[in-house]
């Protein structure tokens, strides 16, 4: 089973992502600032991360940053959700490590997409599991 976090202030948007997410089979663990977001990322490293650039408590970029130097977090796959990014940025997150930019309000169907390249549906009946 894939565990992913999700780390976004939006309470509305962070329970729709998890309601769907484990309605999809996945576990998913919810930080609604930067240092829960870093603290949980370190205590049980996740499968795949859904981040928030704007959120209390420091910047998704600055949770980013941290994640991409520890050897514990680095290898993470990062999805960055953002409402108020300029897209002329979007080259310094790729540098970072950010697998996928989507911009907010989110599609459901990109997000799935973009999930798609990193994990098996766990719900699938033809993946042996």
């Amino acid at each position: 089973m894939m565990n992913i976090l999700i780390a976004d202030d939006d309470r509305i948007q962070t329970l729709m992502l998890s309601t769907r997410h484990k309605a999809k089979g996945f576990r998913v663990a919810v930080a609604s600032d930067a240092i829960q977001a870093w603290m949980s990322a370190i205590r049980s490293p996740p499968d795949i991360i859904i981040l928030d650039i704007q959120m209390p408590g420091g910047t998704g970029i600055a949770v980013l940053k941290q994640l991409k130097m520890s050897s514990m977090t680095r290898h993470i796959p990062v999805i960055v959700l953002t409402g108020t990014m300029d897209p002329g940025e979007a080259p310094g997150l790729k540098e970072l490590g950010v697998t996928k930019i989507l911009y907010m309000p989110v599609d459901l169907e990109q997000l799935d997409l973009a999930l798609s390249q990193f994990v098996e549906n766990p719900l699938d009946s033809s993946s042996a599991r």
